[in-house]
């Protein structure tokens, strides 16, 4: 699926404009958009591996939880927000 843009140059256009022409083309094309979400592209997991990943989130949790109430863990302040 090869999409190019291409611009040839006009009489008496500059290597500036030339760029600026070529990067609108490609912006109007969608390529950019197109790479950028192939390039963070990840396959969904089955339900069966999501399930199991939350189950273990879930037992962890339960287990820090009770390392608080014992006093063998200090529990963690909240999250602050970005400034």
């Amino acid at each position: 699926m090869a999409t190019n843009a291409e611009v040839s140059k006009n009489d008496g256009e500059n290597a500036i404009n030339l760029i600026r022409r070529f990067s609108k083309r490609v912006q109007g094309a969608g390529l950019i958009q197109r790479m950028r979400n192939r390039r963070y592209y990840s396959r969904i997991k089955s339900r069966e591996v999501r399930r199991k990943q939350t189950l273990k989130v879930i037992k962890r949790r339960a287990e820090v939880q009770e390392l608080i109430k014992l006093g063998k863990m200090v529990e963690r302040p909240a999250h602050r927000g970005r400034r």
